[in-house]
């Protein structure tokens, strides 16, 4: 299994502290997520960071949701060089960012860093002959006024450019400020929902994908917070509207070639794809619980809303779980597939992750893919679904985790440490909102019982 230090760096720390000697950076801020993946951030003066480079800098992981517990909790912070970045919103007085890795005491890698589980994902990747795993996550967001409520922006639709679309400023301003850290944005533009966006990053390999998913967030909500908005990346914000989700899209890639591939194929697609597909499909159901991870998640994984819930695949069909896109002549590097589910709450080092698992499973076990379903899903009957035996995802957070909980798969995915911690995070916030008393029961039953 890979370690960190057998990982390629792309960075080098020399010249991280040249850039912050030339450019008068007073402070480097150093990032990791904790296994919820929420981002967590602390800074160090530039002084201090040749010391860093060589040995980390330590600090109390028992805080950390997820990690270690008081009486272990020592944990050492490693910067990676390979992700520095000046932060474009602190003009004022330059910041640098750098993401970490985060280590045990005697320097080898923590069996609870998210970060890690992406790493080691990729190499299982590797072991089994590929070389990369390309990630293309799409990640909605809603604007509000602030973070009191939901007051909408606009009542703008899809890719509305009128009057309605009061963001579009807004949406320029992330860009610009992605483009400054590295990202590369290939469109952007008002989503379904009333003050509901998109702005889709080019396609990455998964530990860079999974790094620029978190920026990004952190980007929107910064740039957000400039104009006097507040943006969420809550999965179904308003009641009645489409929800925010994050489609992602997946290829392997083997000696520069696209694994997924075959030009005499019907669906020009290759035996990996398709058993890729097959291990997505399979056990999309375990892993719901991590992209899709909240009780709110599942508002929005309902039928009619564009949010897939029945687990088949297709080329055209929006409807169906996994999408193909349609081959075009002389494309054959876009051929990939689009998991429609997950949600951009979810931790993308976990998220990402394990679907990776789940395609790798499905490769290296031989799974059968099923014949494409080409008819619109909402429109079936329950008895033809059972009757094309087409499942569905949980209904629930509590469902999701009960099936996470009897996975092998996620288990050996996350490892020991991350799986047992984050099953018991979401069971208590699970049980924390079934015991809640909302305004609906008010509404629906104190007045005729």
């Amino acid at each position: 299994m890979a370690t960190i230090e057998e990982t390629e760096r792309r960075g080098d720390p020399d010249e991280v502290l040249r850039r912050v000697r030339d450019e008068n950076i007073p402070f480097v801020r150093f990032w990791f997520t904790d296994v919820l993946g929420v981002l967590k951030s602390f800074a160090i003066p530039s002084e201090e960071l040749e010391g860093v480079f060589q040995k980390g800098k330590g600090f109390d992981g028992s805080s950390i949701d997820g990690f270690n517990e008081i009486h272990e909790s020592d944990m050492n912070a490693m910067p990676d060089p390979s992700t520095f970045k000046v932060l474009p919103w602190r003009r004022e007085h330059a910041v640098g960012r750098m993401y970490c890795d985060i280590l045990n005491p005697d320097g080898s890698p923590y069996d609870g860093d998210p970060r890690f589980v992406m790493r080691r994902a990729l190499g299982r990747m590797e072991e089994m002959g590929f070389d990369t795993f390309n990630l293309g996550p799409e990640c909605e967001f809603f604007l509000f006024k602030d973070d009191k409520g939901t007051e909408v922006l606009d009542k703008g639709g899809y890719f509305d450019l009128t009057t309605l679309d009061v963001a579009s400023d807004f949406r320029r301003d992330v860009f610009f400020a992605l483009k400054e850290l590295g990202i590369h944005v290939e469109y952007q533009h008002h989503e379904v929902g009333p003050s509901q966006h998109e702005i889709d990053m080019r396609y990455a390999d998964g530990l860079t994908m999974c790094d620029h998913v978190m920026t990004y967030k952190t980007a929107v909500k910064e740039v957000a917070m400039e104009h006097g908005y507040y943006a969420t990346f809550m999965p179904k914000p308003l009641f009645g509207e489409n929800g925010s989700g994050m489609h992602t899209h997946m290829s392997l890639f083997q000696s520069g070639q696209n694994a997924f591939f075959d030009g005499d194929d019907q669906w020009f697609l290759s035996d990996v794809a398709k058993q890729f597909i097959a291990g997505l499909l399979m056990h999309a159901r375990e892993i719901s619980a991590l992209f899709a991870p909240l009780v709110n998640s599942y508002k929005r994984l309902v039928p009619d809303y564009e949010a897939p819930v029945y687990l088949a695949w297709s080329q055209r069909n929006r409807s169906a779980l996994v999408r193909v896109p349609t081959y075009e002549p002389g494309e054959e590097k876009a051929t990939r597939a689009e998991l429609r589910c997950p949600d951009p709450s979810c931790n993308p080092y976990l998220a990402f992750g394990a679907m990776l698992h789940a395609g790798l499973e499905g490769i290296e076990r031989g799974y059968e893919l099923p014949a494409p379903m080409e008819r619109n899903l909402y429109h079936m009957s329950e008895a033809e679904r059972e009757e094309n035996i087409i499942g569905n995802l949980p209904q629930s957070l509590g469902e999701a985790i009960e099936e996470m909980e009897n996975s092998a798969l996620v288990r050996r995915a996350l490892g020991e440490h991350v799986f047992e911690n984050y099953i018991a995070l979401k069971k208590e916030e699970w049980e924390d909102y079934r015991v809640q008393v909302t305004p609906w029961e008010f509404e629906r039953y104190l007045a005729v019982t």
